[in-house]
């Protein structure tokens, strides 16, 4: 059984977690890790298309990456915030409206090709994805039976997994045009015609923008008509009784917000540099990259949906391990291997990272009780290595003579981390951290 409380009404009521009552407000739950999904996927496709369009180093292409993450550190204690005041339904209306402000302001930025007005935008989304991760990771936790929590996050985080399919997709059709110059290329151009060339650049992403922001508003006005619950947590320690810096006591919580920076980090660093990765080891060209960055998004999706089905026969802290050391291999792989077999590798990374997310947030706020909603924050914020950890591991390429593949030692290290927190960080004592 659990409690739950409608927050229209305001009634208490029992409900089977069996019971029927959970089956719309999941759907629609899943619906946004689609979005947010959307969101983070472009990102890659971004980074070289915008590289190029406004004539970008390696590191000031990274931004793309800041601008968002960084959003999640600093918008991460205001979402927690509101999640508490607000509770689960308004928060993710909050969330929607300003991820869908922050994607209309594709449209001016590339108007004016001026790459301050995207990163702006960029982050104005990622507050939006701040607050809606916040609230729906654990609201998905809770929707029924406590025993199959990481089960079902794992679930509603597939479909997370499709758009990392769908979105390089849109990506290499929409907004990627194949057209490539060399900087001497450039330099012999007319003002008039280089002027043209970097402004069409720039405006392919105003259409994949618009219609996102679009359903985004579709989405919102669903939410809004439709009631959910806001349900209690169960606590398996003593909590702090939801204070926002008091969680961190949780030992199990700490280490994963520690893991989920990491991964986050190690996760952008692969899809982010995965297309200049394949033009520089596979010789492909940047269409055809694009659409390998698509297999990786199908790889991820794969391993989200084969992850789910392995948890009902092994521990999820158990699997988290297992895909961990399999992700160091194929970084080694990465890094020392030649031609084709790079490629392969960081293909199959996306498979094996694909469970790392979910579950780790799933650990993290396991019997949390009061203490969830913080806490959620806390993993919620510890995205910010995805502004961090890509931006070292450019600075590694650019000492590496622009060579990609050294860079890669970056995230073989945060795989290491997760792999302590799948073996022994993850569980929870009896007992909270004395300070």
């Amino acid at each position: 059984m659990a409690i739950i409380t409608d927050n229209d009404s305001g009634l208490v009521t029992e409900t089977n977690t069996q019971g029927k009552s959970y089956t719309l407000p999941f759907i629609l739950i899943t619906c946004l890790f689609f979005l947010w999904g959307m969101a983070h996927n472009l990102d890659s496709i971004l980074i070289p298309h915008l590289k190029k369009a406004c004539q970008l180093d390696n590191r000031q292409s990274t931004l793309i990456d800041t601008a968002v993450f960084l959003a999640y550190f600093l918008m991460a204690i205001p979402a927690g915030m509101m999640l508490k005041k607000w509770g689960y339904k308004n928060s993710i209306l909050a969330g929607l409206v300003i991820f869908a402000i922050g994607a209309l302001l594709f449209v001016p930025a590339a108007n004016t090709l001026a790459y301050g007005i995207f990163l702006v935008a960029l982050f104005i989304i990622g507050c939006g994805l701040t607050i809606l991760e916040t609230a729906a990771n654990p609201y998905a936790t809770v929707l029924g039976d406590p025993a199959g929590a990481t089960t079902r996050l794992n679930l509603a985080a597939s479909f997370n997994g499709l758009a990392a399919m769908v979105a390089p997709l849109v990506g290499a059709n929409f907004i990627l045009s194949g057209k490539e110059f060399t900087p001497a290329q450039l330099s012999a151009m007319t003002d008039t015609a280089r002027a043209a060339y970097l402004q069409g650049e720039a405006s392919a992403v105003k259409l994949p923008y618009i219609i996102l922001a679009a359903v985004l508003i579709l989405v919102a006005v669903l939410f809004y008509f439709i009631k959910f619950p806001e349900i209690k947590n169960v606590s398996k320690e003593p909590t702090t009784g939801g204070s926002f810096f008091g969680v961190l006591k949780h030992r199990h919580l700490l280490l994963g917000v520690f893991a989920q920076f990491f991964y986050v980090g190690a996760q952008v660093c692969v899809t982010s540099f995965f297309i200049r990765m394949a033009k520089q080891g596979g010789g492909l060209d940047e269409k055809t990259a694009g659409y390998y960055l698509g297999l990786y998004g199908f790889l991820f999706m794969a391993g989200r949906f084969v992850g789910t089905a392995f948890l009902r026969f092994m521990s999820s802290a158990k699997l988290l391990a297992i895909y961990s050391v399999v992700a160091v291999a194929l970084c080694a792989i990465a890094i020392l291997g030649n031609g084709a077999y790079v490629i392969y590798a960081l293909g199959a990374l996306g498979f094996f990272m694909s469970i790392m997310f979910p579950t780790i947030f799933a650990l993290g706020i396991d019997g949390l009780g009061d203490d969830t909603k913080p806490g959620s924050s806390w993993l919620v914020m510890s995205i910010v290595g995805g502004a961090i950890i890509p931006y070292a591991m450019a600075t590694v390429i650019d000492y590496s003579s622009d060579r990609i593949q050294p860079g890669y030692i970056i995230p073989l290290v945060c795989f290491l981390f997760i792999l302590y927190y799948g073996l022994s960080g993850y569980k929870i004592k009896k007992h909270l951290i004395t300070t």
